[in-house]
C-alpha cells in the first residue's frame, strides 16, 4: 500500500446532517389554535370520523401518551373526583401480542384533574360503549375504552392510522390544508397551549409526566413576540383588576367607618 492509498477520494462526511438525524423540532411541532379548531370541528360534524371525537378531544386536551390514552380502563376514571389515573400504558409487540405496562417514565404516573369538557367526553364515551359479553383481559386489565371488530383493545397505530385518514380527508375537501396531525402533535400543542396560557413550568411538568424539566422548557424556548406581548397585556389587566378591587375596598371601609 503506497501512501496514495491512504488518501480518501471521497469526503465520508459530506451529507446533510438532518438526513440522518431525526429533526425533533418537526416530530414535535404543535399546531396552532387555530388548526386544532378546523380539524376537531371536521372529525365532530364528519359522519365517519365523528365517533372518534371524544378521543381526539382529549388527546389535544389532556397532554396524554397514546399509549397511555390506549391503555386507559373505566376504573381509571373517578367521576366523582373528577380525576383520571395515570399509572400504565398499552403496547402492542412487533409479535402482534398485547401488554401493559408501566408509563414511560416513573414520572409518567400521575393523577391528572378532568376539567369540565374532558369529563363530558369520558362520559360519551363510556354511555355509547358497546357492551360486550366477555371483555378481553390484557395482563390482567380489563374495561378498555374502545375495542376493534375482533374485541381487541385500540392501540396507538390505530389512531396514528385514522388521524392520518382523518387529514388526508380533509385536505380534499378544504383550499385551507391542515399539516400533518398525529397523536403525539395533540400532546405537544396542548403543552405549547399551556405554556402560553401561562402555566407555572413544574406544574405542566407534572401534568405532562416529563421526567426531565428541560423538556417542559423546551416548550417555552418556542414562544415568541406575540406570545410575549399576550403575557404582557395579561399582566396588565391582571394588576389593572387587583388596583379596582383594591380601590373598592378602601371605599367600602371608608364607608364603614
Amino acid at each position: 500500500m503506497t501512501q496514495a492509498d491512504d488518501i480518501l477520494v471521497k469526503n465520508p462526511f459530506s451529507f446533510e446532517l438532518a438526513s440522518v438525524v431525526v429533526n425533533d423540532s418537526v416530530t414535535r411541532e404543535a399546531i396552532t389554535r387555530k388548526q386544532m379548531k378546523l380539524f376537531l370541528d371536521y372529525i365532530k360534524e364528519s359522519g365517519y370520523y365523528g365517533k372518534y371525537y371524544e378521543a381526539v378531544y382529549i388527546l389535544f386536551h389532556t397532554g396524554l401518551r397514546i399509549s397511555e390514552f390506549c391503555g386507559l380502563t373505566i376504573s381509571d376514571i373517578d367521576f366523582k373526583a373528577n380525576t383520571l389515573t395515570v399509572d400504565h400504558q398499552l403496547l402492542r409487540y412487533p409479535d402482534m401480542t398485547m401488554h401493559v405496562e408501566k408509563t414511560k417514565t416513573e414520572a409518567g404516573r400521575r393523577v391528572l384533574p378532568m376539567s369540565p369538557d374532558v369529563r363530558e367526553c369520558f362520559q360519551r364515551i363510556i354511555e355509547n360503549r358497546p357492551r360486550y359479553i366477555q371483555e378481553p383481559i390484557v395482563d390482567g386489565y380489563t374495561g378498555f375504552l374502545y375495542l376493534d371488530q375482533e374485541c381487541k383493545p385500540l392501540v396507538a397505530m390505530h389512531w396514528e392510522h385514522r388521524f392520518k385518514h382523518a387529514v388526508d380527508s380533509y385536505n380534499k375537501l378544504y383550499r385551507e390544508q391542515l399539516p400533518r396531525i398525529t397523536p403525539h402533535v395533540c400532546r405537544h400543542t396542548y403543552c405549547s397551549n399551556m405554556a402560553r396560557a401561562g402555566m407555572n413550568p413544574k406544574t405542566l411538568q407534572y401534568l405532562m409526566g416529563h421526567s426531565d424539566i428541560g423538556v417542559t422548557m423546551n416548550t417555552y424556548t418556542h414562544l415568541g413576540l406575540d406570545d410575549a406581548e399576550l403575557e404582557m397585556k395579561r399582566l396588565e389587566a391582571q394588576k389593572k383588576t387587583i388596583k379596582e378591587i383594591e380601590e373598592e375596598r378602601g371605599v367600602l371601609l371608608k364607608f364603614e367607618a
